[in-house]
């Protein structure tokens, strides 16, 4: 490990993030999620109502890293095809000759932000997904790798349901982190309406180069974290099964409860993951409790569900996660 050249790097991500901020005001902790989800090298969920610059946040984040930028509007007619791509005839005008050439569509960029990606059918989302992880499409017979690095932002809008295919659970698990957007506060939205009626451009200069960003993913892996806090991650993801608890005989009540289903080991590795990648954005190199306590709930939020009882009763995933981290005095 080259510490001083991984210390140039960090040192650069307060940079990062002040390029952001003069484009989108407040929205600190979702600025930093999806930084996080970057940085430890995977996708993410983005939830909010219209109107609080998702699409404007992702842009953003993409230009300050020179990153090539693809935004996709999911509607119930999309096909595989329209995000992966197709072949299509050509002819050499040379010789004649005609040939199929594969025309890239576009999930082929570093950053692609899949608007309402709940409004298309369950053929596209899972074409979307299975790229997604598996960092390439496959196209009659023939593999063709996805840009690194590379990051799919998913939306939602949880508002309308209408008319909407809800992505199931194996696929929700398949985000690293589930982000939610709320209002700005008033100071926020005051600055907003001053900053966005004018005719003051911002000029975004570039951070960092595709290559730095795979650095940093490499140094995300190799932040340290300790046998004790290892074994914190373990009890809380545990904790959120109605079968288990903090041991096998001693099921949390209120899980057992409220809870359908729990979340399973690879919430443990995305909240170890993303704990390390929050480390690096806050310049350090090694995690701490409060690494994983400030992750918990977008690692958790899509992992565990809810029983009727619960949500009769008002209960939702984040108080449930909030009551396992008092119960465990995490």
């Amino acid at each position: 490990m080259n510490t001083q050249h991984y210390k140039q790097l960090v040192s650069k991500l307060p940079l990062l993030k002040a390029e952001i901020g003069k484009v989108i005001v407040g929205q600190h902790e979702a600025i930093d999620e999806v930084l996080i989800t970057l940085l430890a090298g995977g996708h993410c969920l983005l939830e909010g109502v219209p109107g609080l610059a998702k699409t404007l946040l992702v842009k953003t984040m993409a230009d300050a890293l020179a990153m090539s930028f693809k935004r996709v509007q999911f509607t119930p007619d999309l096909m595989p095809g329209d995000i992966l791509g197709t072949e299509v005839l050509e002819e050499d005008h040379q010789t004649g000759r005609k040939f199929f050439q594969f025309n890239k569509g576009p999930i082929f960029a570093n950053v692609v932000l899949a608007d309402e990606i709940n409004r298309t059918p369950p053929k596209t989302q899972a074409a979307l997904l299975e790229a997604m992880q598996e960092y390439r499409v496959t196209y009659n017979g023939q593999d063709y790798p996805l840009p690194r690095p590379f990051l799919i932002i998913a939306t939602q809008n949880p508002i309308e349901q209408a008319g909407t295919y809800p992505l199931p659970e194996a696929q929700l698990d398949r985000f690293l982190l589930y982000i939610r957007l709320g209002y700005p506060s008033e100071t926020e939205e005051l600055a907003v309406l001053r900053q966005t009626t004018g005719t003051n451009r911002p000029a975004l200069s570039t951070i960092f180069t595709d290559e730095e960003v795979l650095e940093l993913q490499n140094l995300t892996r190799q932040v340290h974290i300790s046998d004790e806090l290892l074994t914190m991650v373990n009890r809380l993801v545990r904790s959120t099964r109605p079968g288990t608890g903090p041991s096998d005989q001693t099921p949390v009540a209120f899980v057992k409860q409220w809870g359908e289903w729990g979340a399973g080991p690879r919430a443990g590795q995305a909240l170890i993951l993303c704990a390390k990648a929050r480390a690096v954005l806050n310049e350090r190199f090694s995690v701490i409790p409060d690494d994983i306590r400030a992750l918990a709930h977008p690692v958790l939020r899509h992992r565990v569900a809810l029983n009727f009882r619960a949500e009769s009763e008002g209960i939702t995933t984040d108080t449930l996660i909030d009551k396992v981290l008092a119960e465990l005095k995490l």
